[in-house]
């Protein structure tokens, strides 16, 4: 049975929404399906996509074709990618942690920039009703604030773990200062016990003169 990885047009009139499928090729567009695999919107800028990736490369691995628009939404995501990594492994050309450790770094670095330019869109979204009508709509302030308050709580996140480090870094230093604040000089012990015995020979005649 030849299957497609494509998509299935949900929505209303004039506002596309899209299903990512594997269904049959035989099947009609928005007919019967074999499974779900995310979701795609157009009409946010950027475009919304949701992907459950692992499905997707199963798919792939099992011989799916995806539609041309399918097969760009695969590659903005990484499921191409991981594909060629996983070509890589079975060569023998890279080990599975090394292609795992590029797929992550790949995945992160995709999702920052995602973020990043929902952040500009929103911004630009305030800035022109600011323009507009002397103040920005309240959803767009709110969506912000959530936006620079779950900011906030990943840098207070992330702050005990750096001062743990720094903790742990300066240790020894003071461990050091400690040990050469309180360790005593050996050559010091000769030189107090000079200075007591002249001490003494001082006081000797003092007192042999009172006795007298």
């Amino acid at each position: 049975m030849p299957v497609k990885i494509r998509l299935a047009r949900r929505g209303r009139r004039k506002q596309p929404f899209y299903h990512i499928i594997v269904a049959d090729s035989r099947a009609p567009r928005d007919g019967k399906f074999i499974e779900l695999l995310g979701s795609y919107n157009p009409m946010t800028k950027p475009a919304t996509i949701e992907l459950d990736r692992e499905k997707a490369y199963e798919w792939l691995v099992k011989g799916a074709q995806p539609t041309e628009t399918a097969r760009s939404i695969l590659r903005f995501k990484g499921v191409l990618y991981k594909k060629h990594l996983q070509r890589g492994v079975s060569k023998g050309a890279m080990t599975q942690e090394t292609a795992d450790q590029l797929f992550n770094e790949y995945v992160e670095a995709k999702e920052a920039r995602i973020a990043e330019r929902f952040a500009q869109s929103l911004q630009e979204k305030l800035d022109f009703h600011k323009r507009v009508s002397g103040s920005p709509k309240k959803a767009y302030v709110a969506e912000a604030a959530a936006t620079e308050a779950l900011s906030d709580f990943q840098e207070a996140a992330e702050a005990p773990a750096a001062e743990e480090t720094a903790a742990v870094a300066e240790a020894p230093a003071a461990e050091e200062a400690t040990a050469v604040v309180e360790t005593p000089s050996v050559e010091e012990a000769p030189a107090v016990e000079e200075v007591k015995a002249e001490v003494e020979e001082a006081a000797a005649p003092a007192a042999s003169s009172e006795e007298e």
